[in-house]
């Protein structure tokens, strides 16, 4: 898929107290949870270890409340795991913050000021479209050999000092707003735009403490997300499009963020407008929307990223690299619908097995059965 990212498996994370033995098995905790019935859903949640043995930890949260966790051996609550391109969803919602409070534009032109050059045609680029993958700018996702793709030369060799540089320095390819072209180097542009908007600093301390402080004042703490760690490039911009980590159970709340914008305690931490906006489809892909893929046919290479058909059309999800998954399904039972986080080191080649299986967890809570 183009949203992949060809990079080395993370070795699994050391756990404090790692002279006790590990279970053999996943260890399962279900909680009660009023309207939650779990009988559909238990045998493809079972299965996401036994089909899928490279699964690291689930969760299902049901109108907020969490109705299973289970954790492969090796994995518990201490562990943070890597967003890979979930952070692409987090990142879109920052920019959110900056459009609902007038900061940003979503139909003017990028504030990007190494664009507006005499003559730059990239000048023309607007929020909207690099928030919807079809900016124009040339890019190559994953490359052949892989480590010439543009995302990992850019993230892991040569630009590591300066990645949002690189990836502004792009030329134009196609038309802006023409083409839809997956690109990691999009968001980092994106976090660039947070940055500059939040500070004029050139210095990396100075601009990393910005953008974290503002993550953390605006999203991370009214969701009641505590375990948020973020990264940053020697420039002190955040690897937006790749790299953030965090507990099982706050990627578990950014998902409620995705079902209707609001904590659990019912604070609105992202505005429903620009949720809706997050979840439109695009012009160019009926399967992607702002930085979030939607459980629609139509993909721009011909196949579906989620599993349409299997689950509410209305399924969106975070979406990262070796199997990483945040699903939020408002119009899944009960109430506010169900969130299903999915994380571990799935290769490509099963990753579209391991769709069709979480399409049957969702699928298990379908309110039209």
């Amino acid at each position: 898929m183009l949203r992949k990212v060809a990079l080395l498996a993370l070795a699994p994370l050391a756990l404090a107290g790692a002279d006790t033995p590990l279970p053999a098995r996943p260890r399962f905790l279900v909680v009660p949870c009023p309207g939650a019935d779990l009988s559909r859903a238990m045998a493809p949640i079972r299965r996401l270890f036994s089909d899928h043995p490279e699964t690291r930890a689930v969760l299902v949260t049901a109108d907020g409340c969490p109705a299973l966790k289970a954790y492969a051996p090796g994995y518990s609550d201490v562990n943070r795991f890597i967003s890979w391109s979930m952070a692409k969803t987090v990142t879109a919602m920052l920019v959110g913050v900056l459009v609902t409070d007038g900061r940003l534009q979503l139909d003017a032109a990028a504030p990007i000021a190494e664009w507006h050059g005499p003559g730059d045609a990239r000048a023309a680029i607007t929020l909207r479209q690099l928030l919807q993958m079809s900016s124009g700018l040339q890019h190559v996702e994953v490359g052949d050999p892989v480590e010439n793709s543009d995302t990992n030369q850019t993230l892991f060799v040569s630009h590591t000092g300066a990645m949002a540089a690189a990836a502004i320095d792009h030329p134009l390819e196609t038309r802006p707003g023409s083409k839809f072209r997956y690109s990691s180097l999009t968001t980092l542009i994106l976090a660039e735009i947070v940055t500059r908007t939040l500070t004029d600093s050139h210095d990396p301390r100075v601009r990393a403490r910005a953008y974290a402080d503002f993550a953390k004042s605006r999203l991370f703490a009214p969701a009641g997300i505590r375990s948020a760690v973020l990264e940053f490039d020697g420039a002190g911009t955040q690897i937006g499009g790749s790299i953030m980590h965090m507990t099982l159970d706050d990627w578990g709340r950014i998902g409620g963020l995705l079902l209707d914008g609001r904590a659990a305690d019912g604070t609105q931490v992202v505005a429903p407008k620009w949720l809706a906006f997050m979840k439109t489809p695009s012009p160019t892909n009926a399967e992607y929307g702002a930085q979030t893929w939607l459980n629609r046919p139509g993909g721009a290479e011909g196949k579906a990223t989620l599993f349409p058909g299997k689950g509410p059309a209305t399924a969106v999800a975070a979406d990262g690299h070796l199997g990483q998954l945040v699903i939020a399904s408002p119009d899944s039972a009960p109430g506010r619908g169900i969130v299903v986080v999915r994380l571990g080191n799935t290769p490509d080649t099963r990753n579209p097995a391991l769709m069709q299986a979480l399409g049957d967890v969702v699928a298990g809570f379908d309110r039209r059965r």
